[in-house]
Parts: C-alpha cells; sequence; structure tokens
C-alpha cells in the first residue's frame, strides 16, 4: 500500500516514495562513477521518472522499465481487503501514475514489463496486512498497454512493440526483438481492435492473482509463436 492518505484512511501500512526514490538516486550516482550499465525495474514513482531523465541526459548507461498495474492503478483503486491490489512497490498517486505514462510516452522509460508473481489463492486470501505482495501479468500485460496506452494515444504502437520486445532484449544483451530475416521467429500476433473481459478463470497459467478481473480492454493475443512454432492460439 502506498503511504499517504489513503492508506491512513484503511488502517494499513504504506510504503513511502521515498523508500524507492532512494534507491533510484543511489544506483544512478553508483553508475555514474563506474561506468556501469543500469537498468531500473518496477519503477512506480514520478520522482523515480525525472531521476531517469536526468541521467540519460548527462550520457549515462540508464535504462527503466514500468509495469502495467503501475500505469494503469492508482491507490484510490484499492480497498484493503482485496489483497490482489497488494504488490512491491505499491500503486501510487494519479501524479505518479501520469508521470509513469509521461515518461513511457516520451521515451524516457524503456521497458515495459510484468513482476509476474503468482501466489496460490489460499495466500492471497490472508487479510492484506498478511498477505504476500506480488500479482500476475503475463495474461494481462498486452491487454493493458493496447487499453491504457496505445488507445488512449499516450504511445504508438511502434513505441509498444519497442518496449515490449525491441528494448528488453536490448538491454539483456540477446539477438531478439526483430522481424529480421533470419532472426529466430519468437512472436506474439495481436487483434488490436478485439474486446473483452479479462477473466482469470481462463488464464493459461496456474497463477490468477491479479485485480483486474471484471475489466473491459481491447487489444487481444491471438497467436504465440516460439521458434517459429504456433504455441498459443486465441
Amino acid at each position: 500500500m502506498n503511504a499517504g492518505a489513503r492508506a491512513k484512511q484503511l488502517g494499513l501500512y504504506g510504503i513511502m516514495n521515498a523508500v524507492e526514490d532512494t534507491i533510484v538516486a543511489r544506483d544512478i550516482l553508483l553508475a555514474k562513477n563506474t561506468g556501469a550499465q543500469l537498468h531500473l525495474c518496477h519503477c512506480s514513482t514520478a520522482d523515480s521518472v525525472r531521476m531517469v531523465q536526468l541521467a540519460k541526459e548527462a550520457g549515462l548507461p540508464v535504462t527503466a522499465e514500468v509495469c502495467p498495474h503501475h500505469f494503469t492503478l492508482t491507490e484510490d483503486d484499492v480497498d484493503g481487503t482485496d489483497s490482489n491490489y497488494k504488490m512491491n512497490p505499491p500503486v501510487r498517486t494519479k501524479a505518479d501514475r501520469d508521470a509513469l505514462i509521461q515518461g513511457l510516452a516520451s521515451d524516457i522509460m524503456d521497458v515495459i514489463s510484468t513482476d509476474h508473481a503468482p501466489h496460490h489463492k489460499s495466500e492471497k486470501d490472508l487479510p492484506f496486512a498478511e498477505a504476500p505482495f506480488g500479482i500476475v501479468g503475463l495474461e494481462t500485460s498486452v491487454a493493458l498497454t493496447m487499453t491504457e496506452l496505445v488507445h488512449k494515444g499516450h504511445i504508438t504502437p511502434m513505441q509498444m512493440a519497442e518496449k515490449m520486445s525491441y528494448n528488453p532484449a536490448k538491454v539483456l544483451g540477446i539477438d531478439k526483438g526483430t522481424l529480421l530475416p533470419g532472426r529466430i521467429a519468437d512472436i506474439t500476433i495481436i487483434d488490436p481492435d478485439k474486446e473483452y473481459v479479462i477473466d482469470s478463470s481462463t488464464f493459461v497459467s496456474m497463477g490468477k492473482n491479479q485485480p483486474f478481473d471484471g475489466k473491459k480492454v481491447k487489444g487481444e493475443v491471438r497467436y504465440t509463436l516460439v521458434g517459429g512454432e504456433v504455441i498459443y492460439e486465441a
């Protein structure tokens, strides 16, 4: 839970933005002084975006990522009873969410990742304060990105492909993420206009713990190819 008025209202312990921001600042300074490449995972605050921007403007080898739940939800969506909203870092304020979206739109933030963290239902059925952190994201990430970013005009389809395919491969130094002839055909084919309602009971994964059941989205994965072989078809 994000530290602030909402956490106090719900009687929950909150995690301050400063917990993340101080680590981001520290690691950027370490990258500056060592020349090491730095990739910042699961950024959730406006100050993290600002610091990444300053690092890039200074020519430092820094990249960063954002998860769909952080650009989709805010602390106001959390009611304190459904621990499927419990993740680390937590979803934060509208101002933080808007900064993350702007960071993705302006290419300050390089990657969209899932922070996929499956938990058994018995774990997530615990009271909010006792339940483990984490939600699943593999089967909602494309739809949420299409719905919240592409269809709302924040990023282009090409930016989405870069942030979910080309840029992650580049950060990891692996020869993937393009459709060039001769490259390995690991491909996701999307119907950008297909509307549906998220229903975790239909997930292929055993992990169901996520807070988006019942959300109407636009943009469906139709085929997944690995090594040129179709392994999933909607």
